[in-house]
């Protein structure tokens, strides 16, 4: 959930306790990357849990018509918001301890030109960059859309509202968590270089697996931890699909939009693979539960 009243820490306290790492977005009044108006985090547990929280900050500056037009965020949403200076030593209270990752450098520039706007020392974050991260994990994109969250968001199939920092930060981590997934790396190895080149999913199909030569693809949000889904069926013989395309056998949604109050939530993969269906491609769709209780009956 996401905390975005705008005052105090937006609301509700920053999450708690350690993470594998932390993903900060920062949205801005103008083209001045020091006009920090709202800051969203996505802080990821050990087991692929992401905690997302994000408040507005009022940047004491003007606002220009196109950042407003962008993002939604004006005078009025951030009246009443902490400045930069009063939010930034709690925010360090939680990453001064964490691995921080940006998609592109802006958000790095903009902490960094904030700081020096209220004389501030630069905070000593660790970080890194999940666009380079994308890059190694999906080099077909590299002059087919790129690795901005708005293409990602359109080939991962991810779900989210762009120009909101707490999900723009949601967005990346996930982006990250699938990067690791398809690679096998943790992600301080994908951003030094590691698993460069390779195309394949962390989890190598079983070729004597009673579902080998199939293809399958998640979509939604998940109660199963990704990666873990891909190692499952990867023990059944099926490979796990990027994106949506030809030869894929199997489709899994998630329970939870499977199962919504009003009607199943039909996500852009989803929706893909109806349109093969209709085209006669033998695709078959299932929630998480189905798809557990099918490994199961493959390992009797």
């Amino acid at each position: 959930m996401t905390g975005r009243d705008g005052t105090g820490t937006g609301g509700m306290r920053l999450p708690q306790g350690s993470f594998r790492f932390v993903v900060l977005d920062v949205e801005t009044a103008s083209s001045d990357p020091s006009s920090i108006c709202q800051v969203g985090l996505a802080c990821v547990r050990d087991g692929g849990a992401i905690e997302t929280w994000a408040a507005y900050v009022d940047p004491a500056c003007r606002f220009s018509a196109f950042n407003i037009q962008l993002t939604g965020i004006g005078p009025e949403t951030v009246r009443g918001a902490p400045r930069f200076a009063v939010l930034l030593p709690e925010l360090r209270g939680l990453l001064d301890r964490q691995p921080v990752i940006q998609h592109s450098s802006f958000d790095r520039r903009a902490i960094h030109a904030a700081c020096d706007l209220a004389g501030l020392p630069h905070p000593g974050w660790t970080w890194h960059d999940s666009v380079l991260m994308a890059r190694r994990a999906w080099p077909e994109f590299r002059g087919n859309g790129g690795h901005g969250l708005a293409h990602l968001k359109q080939r991962l199939d991810l779900e989210f509202e762009h120009h909101d920092a707490g999900e723009d930060a949601r967005a990346t981590a996930q982006v990250v968590l699938m990067a690791e997934a398809r690679l096998g790396c943790d992600f301080r190895a994908i951003a030094a270089g590691g698993g460069a080149g390779k195309r394949r999913p962390a989890a190598v199909p079983d070729p004597a697996g009673p579902l080998a030569g199939g293809r399958v693809a998640f979509t939604g949000r998940l109660a199963l931890d990704r990666t873990e889904a891909a190692v499952m069926a990867a023990a059944a013989g099926l490979e796990t699909a990027a994106s949506i395309g030809p030869g894929l056998t199997h489709l899994v949604v998630a329970d939870r939009d499977m199962a919504a109050p009003g009607g199943p939530v039909i996500s852009g993969r989803h929706r893909k693979v109806l349109e093969m269906q209709a085209a006669g491609a033998q695709v078959a769709v299932m929630d998480e539960s189905a798809f557990l209780a099918l490994l199961a009956s493959l390992r009797r």
